[in-house]
């Protein structure tokens, strides 16, 4: 990834190098940051945490990882029982362990353009040209595109790919092989916001009901950072499974994966034969635990306040965008959920990665964010990654944002 930049420090809304230059940062570290760099109420939390003479202990649950698990639970209609793990990747792979497990069938189905972790499984098909997938077919499925080498998954055969928003290539796939799950990030937010189509998440609902296979909502990214229940809560749509991830800690290292009773409880099955391993020296950390806690704590008891706030930065950001492309005569559009946002160099906001593939200009994206970078504004410079707005962030900063942004905008 070119430039190459060494940071030194976060605080707030601000990195800064290690040659002293300061960035406004709307990277976010892929997300993570929905309360800004080192928020000194999670940090204080993890520190007394630690103080406490709290340890890993390796063995049996503990009484954070138990309160983590209350505050998701009491809160979140659709989790009634939940298990903490390092990374999204852990988070994910688990998920479809443990939906093999309790359907027994062996395919799954994930979408074009989505990124659901790197385990050797879940890691395809995120970023490609139309010469490697072909052209867009529905009902169907896409050639399976390793994301890096030394995987055995196109030996395998068992995961199918298929467009986001095509409930018809869903249902197709199922009609051909037996499917234990629909992964996906209920909004494509790994190529900038790509939201679903009225009724689909609830079309993968009902289909899941019909045809057996558990839905997993992939909330690594959008979960806390759009409301406290995640984008499930606003669609009104419950997944059997759910992963959590990035802003439930607010930075910190940890992940959940949540759903019903009668599904997480085969992690615990006293029938061997059945149960997923579940293994990681440092699942439950303390640290990660307590920083959790600390951060559904604030979204708890300030979420109406936050969420609205973030929202109106957002939005803020997303209308000075549009005016950019406008007063520069350029033809683009602005796709925006919330506090996360991105921008296409086309007349819409793509519904599918083959939208994206065959409308939006990549190299001009990747030129404005790197020009961006040189003007001390953080996109990370990589063509449709989402960016993200935290509560560091002041209306001066978006202000300053879009103003910079519309010098790098060549017309």
């Amino acid at each position: 990834m070119s430039p190459s930049i060494a940071f030194a420090k976060g605080d707030g809304a601000y990195l800064w190098d290690h040659n002293g230059k300061r960035y406004l940062d709307f990277h976010a570290a892929f997300g993570p940051y929905l309360l800004g760099h080192n928020n000194r109420e999670i940090n204080d939390a993890v520190v007394q945490t630690m103080n406490s003479g709290s340890s890993l202990y390796g063995s049996g649950p503990t009484e954070l990882e138990t309160e983590l698990a209350q505050i998701l639970c009491e809160n979140i209609d659709h989790i009634e029982k939940a298990t903490m793990l390092n990374t999204g990747s852990e988070a994910t792979a688990l998920a479809i362990k443990l939906s093999r497990a309790v359907t027994s069938r062996d395919h799954f189905i994930v979408m074009q353009g989505g990124y659901n972790g790197n385990s050797d499984e879940l890691a395809c098909n995120v970023f490609n040209q139309l010469d490697e997938i072909g052209p867009r077919v529905s009902p169907g499925e896409y050639p399976i595109r390793p994301l890096g080498s030394g995987t055995v998954i196109q030996k395998q055969k068992l995961v199918h790919i298929v467009n986001y928003n095509d409930l018809a290539s869903v249902k197709f796939i199922c009609e051909k092989y037996p499917i234990a799950a629909v992964i996906t990030e209920p909004v494509l937010q790994n190529i900038g916001v790509v939201r679903p189509h009225e009724g689909y998440l609830a079309g993968l609902r009902k289909l899941a009901d019909e045809m057996g296979f558990l839905l997993i909502l992939d909330e690594v990214k959008t979960g806390f950072r759009h409301s406290f229940g995640g984008y499930a809560e606003l669609c009104n749509v419950a997944p059997d499974l759910v992963t959590y991830g990035k802003a439930i800690a607010n930075g910190f290292p940890i992940s959940v994966l949540g759903g019903k009773a009668e599904f997480m409880d085969v992690i615990a099955s006293e029938d061997l034969s059945k149960r997923p391993l579940l293994a990681g020296t440092y699942n439950g950390h303390p640290a990660a635990v307590s920083a959790a806690i600390a951060t559904l704590k604030i979204l708890k008891s300030r979420g109406k306040e936050i969420y609205a706030r973030l929202d109106r930065l957002g939005k803020l950001a997303e209308d000075g965008m549009n005016n950019a492309f406008r007063s520069k005569g350029i033809e683009a559009s602005t796709a925006r959920l919330g506090s996360a946002f991105s921008f296409y160099f086309m007349d819409h906001a793509p519904s599918d990665f083959h939208d994206l593939l065959t409308n939006h200009d990549f190299t001009l994206d990747v030129k404005v964010r790197k020009a961006l970078i040189q003007k001390g504004i953080y996109f990370i410079p990589l063509a449709t990654k989402q960016c993200s707005v935290s509560t560091s962030h002041t209306v001066d900063d978006i202000e300053e944002m879009v103003e910079r942004f519309e010098e790098c905008l060549v017309s």
